[in-house]
């Protein structure tokens, strides 16, 4: 039954809330903090990430959750230069100020297997693949990621980036 009256807004609806429901089942029953820790994991992603990588990941988000990655997006800071685990749990934590308290490694956590859950594994591999080896670390503890091969992480001829 549709109650937007346009099958675009009641897909996203439905995806966003299953997202969120799935973040919900690991910090706790809080949809406004569901959606919160959400996205402060995506904005910390795409700031460690080269642009073009960042562009590709939004593409694949549903149309709600890509407004919410690229709310507050400056193109010209990418990617940001802090390689380490403290620094990207920093961020997450800055971005959950003003929330009940959740500890910021349950956070990233949370959004890391809703992305490697729903999004391409290939994409996925990507994205876990640009990031600082801790981190990569920390996602690989809770959701299985296959990384791309060097040949497959390259740019096809022609394509003009990354697929």
């Amino acid at each position: 039954m549709a109650t937007t009256g346009l099958e675009v807004f009641d897909k996203t609806l439905q995806t966003t809330h299953v997202w969120l429901g799935e973040i919900e089942a690991r910090i706790g029953p809080d949809r406004h903090l569901a959606w919160r820790v959400l996205g402060a994991v995506l904005h910390t992603l795409r700031d460690r990430v080269p642009l073009e990588l960042a562009a590709h990941v939004g593409a694949q988000l549903p149309l709600l959750v890509r407004g919410l990655y690229y709310e507050g997006f400056e193109p010209t800071r990418q990617p940001d230069r802090v390689r380490t685990l403290e620094g990207f749990l920093a961020q997450v934590e800055a971005g959950l100020r003003a929330t009940r308290p959740v500890a910021p490694r349950d956070a990233a956590q949370a959004v890391f297997r809703v992305l490697a859950h729903h999004m391409d594994p290939g994409q996925v591999g990507k994205l876990v693949q640009a990031l600082p080896q801790p981190v990569r670390d920390l996602w690989t503890e809770v959701a299985a990621v296959t990384l791309p091969t060097e040949a497959a992480a390259r740019p096809s001829p022609g394509r003009g980036g990354i697929a």
